[in-house]
């Protein structure tokens, strides 16, 4: 019989039983891409990531391989996998911290996550790709939105940090009360145009800049997506609605009850966004031992 011992954690959030729950699964027996499956159906969490340690000198030049998968699917990248991950190796492997950095190798490639506070973690993700913009009335035709609610100064559009969302900005964060995706039909329409789902985000106002966001998928609605914080604040950086370089606060799952608190920023360069980085906590809620056959 294997063993391994996996820890679950609440990502984007100080208080447990807050934020986005993430299981992480030591993955010390080679586990195949179809066991990992079905321990990810196991705990029936939004994703489950598993760590598979490699020699000290291959995880220093490429980092600490790991995989994600939801409940139907391996993902390529993840945003509260990849902070809750680093986190727990920040907690259990002293080993594979650098400085106050912990790298994965994620399959989409090295991803860092650097830590300020205990676990405070902020991670770099790839440079943003821009693809199509979107038709709004389209997209408020499968969101639920009116086509007034969309800002016409940032046109719904696909961004991808290593997994492409559309990203639908709204004029104000009240509109996401109606926010209700067809499912079965926005599924297909997305994949036609390079995407794999929805979020959308409105601004709080205030004097600090702030937004609240929203993002529903497989039935039901994620407590935090880190992979589309980073989009949505590449897009808001290149269209002018947040500042280069500048941190704002994003709130995500007040909706559901697993409020998340989500920190975030971007530059623009000559026109080119870069250096996308969205931060946040972790809180360790459990630990254990699989035992499998």
């Amino acid at each position: 019989m294997a063993e391994m011992d996996y820890f679950v954690v609440d990502v984007f959030t100080e208080t447990a039983l807050a934020g986005n729950p993430l299981a992480v699964v030591m993955n010390e027996v080679g586990l195949s891409r179809e066991t990992m499956q079905s321990i990810a159906c196991e705990f029936n969490l939004s994703e489950t990531a598993f760590v598979q340690r490699r020699a000290a000198a291959l995880e220093q030049a490429e980092g600490v391989r790991v995989r994600i998968f939801t409940t139907q699917e391996e993902l390529n990248f993840a945003g509260h996998p990849t902070l809750g991950t680093a986190s727990v190796l920040k907690l259990t492997a002293p080993e594979a911290v650098h400085g106050d950095t912990v790298m994965l190798k994620l399959n989409v490639g090295p991803v860092p996550v650097r830590f300020s506070e205990r676990l405070h973690g902020e991670m770099t993700q790839r440079d943003p790709e821009f693809g199509a913009e979107l038709d709004p009335a389209e997209v408020a035709r499968l969101t639920g939105f009116a086509f007034e609610d969309i800002d016409p100064a940032a046109p719904p559009q696909v961004v991808s940090t290593g997994t492409a969302f559309a990203i639908v900005t709204l004029r104000s964060h009240e509109a996401l009360a109606r926010f209700r995706v067809d499912v079965e039909t926005a599924t297909a329409w997305l994949r036609e145009r390079g995407a794999r789902w929805f979020y959308a985000l409105g601004p709080t106002g205030g004097d600090e800049p702030a937004w609240r966001a929203r993002m529903q998928f497989h039935g039901g609605e994620d407590p935090a997506t880190g992979s589309a914080a980073g989009c949505a604040i590449a897009h808001l950086v290149a269209r002018g609605l947040a500042p280069s370089g500048q941190r704002i606060h994003l709130r995500q799952g007040v909706e559901i009850g697993r409020p998340s608190e989500l920190f975030l920023s971007a530059r623009l360069n000559l026109a080119r966004v870069t250096d996308v980085r969205v931060a946040g906590s972790t809180v360790l809620v459990a630990k254990g031992r699989l035992f499998l056959p």
